[in-house]
């Protein structure tokens, strides 16, 4: 692929091929039927068709194309398993890469960014990309202080491509309904689009990595990558290395696989209350573990919205895969947390209200949790539903929450996605009349997204143990005020500067 393709007429033709390639594989399928075949078999052939058909398209277009295909990959645990396999190669193949665009109009981007002499700043630069993606692409370079950089760099016209995807997928949502069951995709691309100028802002995203890198310096879990230079469409912050949490998604072990998990949700829930902020794209191409500090291991390098390094995930000359490293590995690995171009802004963190509704719902207060679904816009004022019949809707969504471990799994997912999904279902028909407001609209993806990854990763979480430190209002208002009061005495003063709520002054 020579470029980003930016003719509007261009790109409106590869889309507009693929409500077309639906119908025609549809007619197709039926009459594969009709000559004898069986539908399990004809299925099978026609999702597979479409699967390879669709991330073929939007993996060459890139921009909204490919950032909303990158979006739809974390859900590929709510397909029925029969047709999951050619899904989940495709939606797999699409988080690996993108066809990067070619060295001279890199080079010319870093010219007008950088400067005609922008080869002074490197001692190292490698014109082959280390990962491509839906809005631009990163190379692997040292700065010249001697720092391993990541050179992040946007393609031209990435923002009319951005625009102009979404909204011709917006056109015919309906149609990519039936990839994802119990999903509704008009309203992702409605967000996706929303967030165009954010994603292409450079500057906010810089301005939003160094708050994470600053805030998780030395922790002894998260690992965020420090900004070292930023302007329009060129950011270049330091070089992680590590596993890419794809590779443990397919051949982790359970250790692996329970560890890369539970720091996952570490950061879903200790980011906003530890930053104001909630990264917003958490998908596994974004995600890297890293051994214990000092140990050495070199393995993969950085990326960007989801694409993974090379086309095995690991950068030429890398060293330790996931299946090389020990079991007692794992217990002391950390996550690296990359791309911070999309994130909520929570000054006081997450809403104390899923806090309190979570509780509650825990406790079987079906009267208190419909009155506070009700006072936050969840159910609307025309809107009259039997709270015992909320709460039995909402009981089976938060299981995890309730066990003191809970092991996601395709299953799990796929049960919730066919009991929201089947319309003679009372949970579709309830949910029906469920509103999601719009300031939780990107904490609901968000948190949806995460545990589509648990469930890819099949990992045994202590997600209770993660609300109880960093959820404001999960804990009962005694426990947290006696909690804080403790946590206070130990360390007055690390408390005082983080200004935390009080479930989280202990972290």
């Amino acid at each position: 692929m020579s470029d980003l393709p930016r003719k509007a007429v261009t790109r409106t033709a590869k889309l507009a091929s693929l409500p077309l390639g639906f119908a025609g594989r549809a007619t197709w399928g039926l009459g594969k039927r009709i000559g004898g075949r069986s539908a399990e078999i004809v299925a099978r052939e026609v999702q597979q068709r479409t699967a390879e058909q669709l991330f073929k398209v939007l993996g060459e277009l890139k921009g909204g194309a490919m950032k909303m295909g990158q979006a739809l990959s974390v859900f590929e645990s709510a397909l029925p398993e029969e047709i999951a396999g050619p899904y989940r190669a495709a939606l797999t193949k699409l988080q690996e890469s993108a066809p990067p665009m070619p060295v001279q109009t890199v080079h010319g981007v870093l010219e007008a960014q950088l400067g005609a002499e922008w080869r002074e700043l490197f001692t190292e630069f490698d014109d082959k990309p280390s990962a491509a993606a839906s809005i631009g692409q990163v190379h692997r370079a040292v700065w010249h202080d001697g720092r391993r950089v990541a050179v992040k760099v946007q393609y031209p016209g990435a923002g009319e491509a951005l625009l102009s995807d979404l909204t011709q997928l917006s056109r015919f949502a309906r149609l990519l309904g039936p990839l994802i069951p119990g999903m509704d995709i008009k309203p992702l691309i409605a967000e996706l689009r929303d967030r165009v100028s954010e994603e292409l802002d450079y500057e906010l995203e810089a301005d939003a990595q160094r708050e994470h890198a600053e805030e998780f310096a030395g922790d002894p879990d998260v690992v965020v990558p420090d900004v070292v230079y930023q302007s329009d469409q060129v950011l270049v912050t330091e070089w992680i290395d590590g596993i890419p949490l794809a590779d443990v998604i397919s051949d982790g072990t359970d250790e692996q696989r329970d560890r890369a998990g539970q720091l996952l949700a570490r950061f879903l829930f200790s980011g906003p209350a530890r930053t104001g902020l909630l990264h917003a794209d958490p998908h596994p191409g974004n995600f890297r573990l890293l051994p214990a500090e000092g140990a050495g291991v070199e393995t993969a390098g950085a990326e960007i919205d989801g694409a993974e390094t090379g086309e095995t995930g690991a950068v030429e000359g890398a060293g330790t895969e996931v299946d090389e490293a020990g079991p007692g590995d794992a217990a002391q690995w950390r996550l690296g947390v990359l791309d911070f171009g999309t994130v909520d802004r929570l000054p006081g963190g997450l809403p104390a209200t899923i806090g309190h509704a979570l509780r509650m719902t825990i406790e079987a207060e079906a009267a208190a949790v419909y009155e506070m679904l009700c006072e936050e816009g969840f159910v609307k004022e025309s809107i009259d539903l039997d709270p015992d019949a909320v709460l039995e809707y909402l009981v089976p969504i938060i299981e995890p929450v309730q066990a003191d471990a809970f092991t996601f799994s395709r299953g799990w997912m796929r049960a919730q996605a066919a009991r929201i999904a089947d319309p003679r279902s009372p949970a579709h028909q309830l949910g029906k009349q469920l509103n999601l407001p719009p300031s939780y609209l990107l904490i609901h993806r968000v948190t949806l997204s995460t545990i589509g990854v648990l469930c890819q990763l099949g990992a045994t979480v202590r997600l209770r143990d993660e609300l109880e430190d960093w959820m404001p209002g999960f804990l009962p208002e005694a426990v947290e005020a006696d909690l804080a009061e403790h946590l206070t005495e130990q360390l007055p003063e690390q408390a005082a500067e983080q200004e935390l709520p009080p479930a989280q002054a202990h972290a």
